[in-house]
């Protein structure tokens, strides 16, 4: 009963809110000048009795006369033109009365047939215990879970991949970090934790996430990702030869379908370009890779001197891209860095030019369109 009082209250409340102005054109529909006839009328009745009384001239009674009889008529005219307004109030009337009977009916009858008054309400607590497919409240739940009890592994682990996804990296290298320290290690948490470090370096892979990498190996000494990323490390320390027959180590023991093999066949022929001696001047120049100064810089330096270095290289990187647009390699070194310094726009733009030079359908535009999806970029170029 309380609910239905509760409703009827609610709907005076908003049908009083719509009469309003209603109300107000109605009232403002009336005529003026029918009130200013009637000052006119009495103003002339009232010259001819001062006249009468010798209180004003003849002369400027007559003046006088004229001036009220001029606006007499113009008021008159004024209300003849406004004689038409009566339908448009009667329209004001009809709008009144759906406001009053038809939409409250309206609401009521699409009610009766999808609501239900004795469904609980679903306060923040509630979503948090039956999130559904909602990632936003999904993580909040498991944030909060965290926050009660911080020694969760399980929860860390499961938060961390979801962060890396979202584009929280530092997020997500504190909640790999964690899940490492309470679960232990396994390939997963260690590949996850590199990945994060690196996106944070810029792609640079840092002493910290080499480390990382070569635990993943001891356990799996197959994982070809932690295998990427170290053969990865020796091209960028300016290793050609190491870092040629690390990639080729990796093409033997792959798959002949490995999703992977594109990129590391890029890799291959960037070093075999010029000869191994010279292959990685060639990537640093031409590709804007960092060189090995560069990474040993970067493991010195602190977050805001790292940024502003990355984002050094990276404008290099965009200018270089503007004169080698066939750049695969630096197509997606660009759109991860700057996703990873939180420049979106650019991401997406980058996305967008890259998709134009490795149409989608192909394989080089199906990892553009892989990396897009793992940073919330979509296939147009723009923002998730």
């Amino acid at each position: 009963m309380l609910f239905w009082i509760l409703v009827a209250i609610l709907t005076a409340a908003v049908a009083a809110v719509l009469l309003l102005p209603l109300l107000r054109a109605a009232a403002g529909a009336e005529v003026p000048q029918s009130h200013d006839v009637e000052v006119y009328r009495d103003q002339l009745e009232e010259l001819m009795r001062d006249e009468k009384n010798g209180l004003i001239s003849g002369e400027d009674a007559e003046f006088a006369r004229a001036e009220v009889a001029r606006r007499l008529l113009a008021a008159t005219e004024a209300v003849k033109a406004a004689g038409p307004a009566q339908p448009a109030r009667r329209s004001n009337r009809l709008a009144q009365i759906a406001v009053v009977l038809v939409l409250p009916a309206i609401g009521l009858c699409l009610y009766l047939r999808t609501g239900n008054p004795d469904l609980p309400d679903a306060p923040l607590a509630a979503r948090l215990a039956n999130p559904g497919d909602d990632m936003n409240i999904l993580i909040a739940r498991a944030e909060q879970q965290l926050v009660a009890n911080p020694e969760d592994g399980a929860g860390w682990d499961v938060l961390a991949p979801i962060y890396y996804r979202s584009g929280r990296i530092e997020d997500a290298a504190a909640a790999f970090r964690n899940a490492l320290r309470i679960l232990g290690p396994t390939p997963a948490r260690l590949g996850g934790y590199a990945e994060s470090l690196i996106a944070l370096a810029g792609g640079l892979i840092t002493n910290e996430a080499q480390e990382a990498l070569r635990k993943s190996l001891a356990i799996e000494p197959n994982d070809p990702r932690a295998q990427f990323y170290l053969a990865l490390a020796l091209k960028q320390e300016g290793k050609a030869p190491e870092a040629l027959a690390a990639f080729q180590e990796i093409i033997k023991a792959s798959p002949a379908d490995a999703p992977w093999l594109p990129l590391v066949n890029e890799h291959i022929a960037s070093l075999k370009a010029g000869g191994a001696a010279a292959s990685a001047e060639q990537a640093g120049t031409a590709l804007g890779n960092p060189t090995a100064d560069d990474v040993a810089a970067a493991q010195t330096m602190n977050a805001g001197d790292r940024n502003a270095m990355i984002e050094g290289m990276v404008a290099s990187l965009a200018e270089k891209l503007k004169n080698d647009p066939k750049n695969f390699d630096g197509w997606m070194r660009i759109i991860r860095s700057y996703s990873v310094l939180g420049q979106k726009d650019k991401a997406a733009e980058a996305l967008k030019q890259g998709l134009s030079v490795f149409p989608a359908e192909g394989e080089q535009g199906k990892q553009l369109l892989a990396l897009a999806g793992e940073l919330g970029l979509t296939a147009d170029g723009g923002v998730k």
